[in-house]
């Protein structure tokens, strides 16, 4: 059974939709965020890629913990999984170089 993509709140999707459009440039990698955010529905935890990361001790992102972190180019995903309602959390999308593993 695949996984639901979702964000914590509606302002969160909002901000991740905008950082694609307004930060990333190139539309081939805005399309290879989206899929590879997208690939999560099947595979939550690919440990088989190369930018999968379990971050520990999981990070604070807002009120929320950031366990997993996925690597695309210059930009990082971070992520939490709920195994028993099936979804997948995005919780923040960052530039490489902005407080990425700060809280």
């Amino acid at each position: 059974m695949n996984y639901d993509i979702r964000y914590p709140t509606p302002r969160l999707k909002r901000y991740f939709d905008e950082f694609l459009q307004k930060k990333i440039h190139h539309k081939n990698q805005r399309e290879k965020i989206v899929d590879e955010v997208d690939d999560l529905r099947g595979n939550p935890r690919p440990f088989h890629k190369k930018g999968f990361t379990e971050i520990k001790p999981p990070m604070p992102v807002s009120y929320h913990l950031a366990e997993y972190r996925l690597r695309i180019g210059d930009y990082r995903v971070l992520y939490n999984v709920d195994d028993q309602q099936k979804i997948v959390w995005i919780l923040d999308i960052r530039i490489r170089a902005e407080k990425t593993y700060r809280g």
